[in-house]
């Protein structure tokens, strides 16, 4: 199986890498990346720059990138209850290229946070928004409180009851996309 997994952030310290990163091992699919929005950085979306050079060959990618995937597992930031900028600006200049960005692939969607809620607003922006650009999401996971939920040393999340929710997630959308 093909996974294309990424974090929503462009940050080097990213919270939601560190988990897209460890979710995407539970999978065991050997020669899996994550990547962040760094790795598609990409001008401000707008209109006239579009006018001026076109469509965004890193846009272009990424686009490839989940053509190319059988499964997305993806953990998006909450920046002020919504996506981040990083994130929206590549979901913008991709849309402008193809309306179903993300081509109706089987989804894990993700987040998590330093508080209580663990991202649940992107969460409930995501899964109302996104699936009408073509995100088939099959497994929606939260991580509340980040900093005592997960181990950063080991690389995985330390809270018994949450790691094994999400390990159940894993199960299931292997066993229904096929592994």
């Amino acid at each position: 199986m093909k996974i294309f997994a990424f974090s929503g952030s462009n940050s080097s310290t990213s919270i939601n890498m560190q988990l897209v990163t460890y979710a995407v091992s539970l999978f065991e699919e050997p020669g899996t990346k994550s990547y962040c929005m760094k790795d598609f950085e990409m001008p401000l979306f707008g209109v006239d720059i579009e006018k001026e050079i076109g469509h965004h060959p890193k846009a272009q990618e990424f686009l490839d990138m989940i053509a190319a995937a059988d499964l997305l597992v993806i953990s998006l930031p909450e920046n002020n209850g919504s996506y981040s900028s990083a994130f929206k600006n590549t979901f913008d200049w991709a849309s402008r290229i193809m309306k179903d960005v993300f081509q109706h692939k089987p989804t894990l969607l993700m987040a998590t946070s330093p508080g209580q809620r663990g991202g649940k607003s992107v969460l409930e922006l995501a899964t109302s928004n996104l699936v009408r650009y073509g995100m088939d999401i099959r497994e929606v996971f939260s991580l509340p409180l980040f900093y005592e939920n997960f181990d950063i040393e080991n690389h995985k999340i330390k809270n018994v009851a949450l790691d094994l929710e999400l390990r159940e997630k894993v199960a299931k959308i292997k066993s229904d996309v096929g592994s």
